[in-house]
């Protein structure tokens, strides 16, 4: 900010900036807002609708059975399981009851013992069937969890197969909508953005300068922010070439800006001095000043060593003496800071 202000236009400034900046935050907000909801003027794409209807929905409700089914083989396959161990457990109870007991009748050799041994042997051949029931059914459940597992895998293989053939499709459907839905958002940012340039270039130093600035940020965030990152890539192709495009025409402006500035330096240059100080704003002058700058042609000079009251590059001069005092002072300057005599008046 150029110190050549005053103190309340400074702060009157710094508050219009403020200004500048909750418009453009709340242009911001509207314009995220538009700009997210656009893509709900497309219909939502699913891979189902590329996809053979009746045979996909025939094969989701073969896993959903066949999921169901294993569900109930394991369940049925547990209890199976425990069943079996409890009938292995009569089994090595029995046998080992039964081999003590025959021991003990080799030993004494008892005649009339000849029926319990029949009894006992026939108990023991009970619990052996209901073992063999027992893993029968183990056998059974396992055999009816692999069927559903390999039902479940055939559909799911199916489904699968369907969901292949109509990726193509659906990748394409994708990459159609996603173009037009970032031709949707292309409508609305670049136009916004042409706008913007538009009012720097002619606008903003008129009076409305908060809202020109803030309406400029706007459409800066709105096309860099809300429309780049939605730039298809297609394997980085088109975010490369968009860039180098841009980066074209903008160094291409910039050189011609160039050019046409150092054409006008060289015009002012060459016009009599005072006709360049006509032109030249006296807050535009005390601001290069400021800078260590000459306010004729903007190149670097030495203003403090006391010596240098004209520009050696073009020869504009900087420090002359007062009227009224004869104090050396800044040539630009209206008043004499020494004696307040005004600038070209003798007392």
């Amino acid at each position: 900010m150029s110190k050549s202000l005053r103190l309340s236009e400074k702060w009157f400034r710094r508050g219009l900036w403020l200004v500048a900046f909750i418009f453009a935050s709340f242009l911001i907000g509207l314009g995220g807002t538009i700009v997210g909801d656009l893509p709900q003027v497309e219909s939502h794409i699913t891979l189902d609708r590329f996809m053979d209807q009746g045979r996909a929905d025939a094969a989701r409700g073969t896993i959903k059975a066949a999921q169901q089914s294993e569900q109930q083989a394991q369940d049925a396959l547990a209890q199976a399981r425990l069943k079996l161990q409890v009938a292995q457990a009569d089994v090595a109870n029995a046998r080992k009851s039964f081999q003590n007991w025959i021991a003990t009748r080799s030993a004494t050799e008892r005649a009339e013992q000849d029926p319990e041994v029949v009894s006992r042997t026939q108990a023991l051949d009970t619990l052996q069937a209901r073992e063999r029931a027992a893993r029968a059914d183990v056998e059974k459940q396992q055999q009816a969890q692999l069927d559903a597992q390999q039902a479940s895998e055939r559909a799911q293989r199916e489904l699968q197969q369907l969901q292949d053939g109509a990726g193509e499709q659906y990748s394409r459907a994708m990459r159609a909508q996603e173009l037009r839905v970032f031709g949707y958002r292309l409508a609305l940012t670049l136009p916004l953005l042409l706008l913007a340039g538009w009012l720097f270039v002619k606008k903003r130093k008129s009076a409305a300068w908060p809202f020109v600035w803030g309406f400029i940020f706007f459409a800066l965030f709105a096309f860099f922010v809300e429309l780049v990152p939605y730039l298809p890539s297609y394997g980085g192709y088109v975010r490369y070439i968009v860039g180098i495009v841009i980066t074209a025409l903008v160094g291409r402006w910039a050189i011609a800006a160039l050019n046409r500035y150092m054409e006008r330096q060289k015009q002012a240059e060459a016009q009599p001095e005072q006709e360049r100080r006509r032109e030249l704003s006296y807050d535009t002058a005390l601001a290069r000043l400021a800078k260590g700058v000459c306010p004729g042609c903007e190149r670097p000079v030495d203003l403090k060593d006391g010596k240098t009251d004209f520009c050696p590059h073009c020869g504009i001069g900087l420090f002359d003496h007062c009227g009224g005092c004869t104090t050396r002072k800044n040539a630009f300057a209206r008043y004499c800071h020494a004696c307040g005599t005004a600038a070209g008046q003798a007392t």
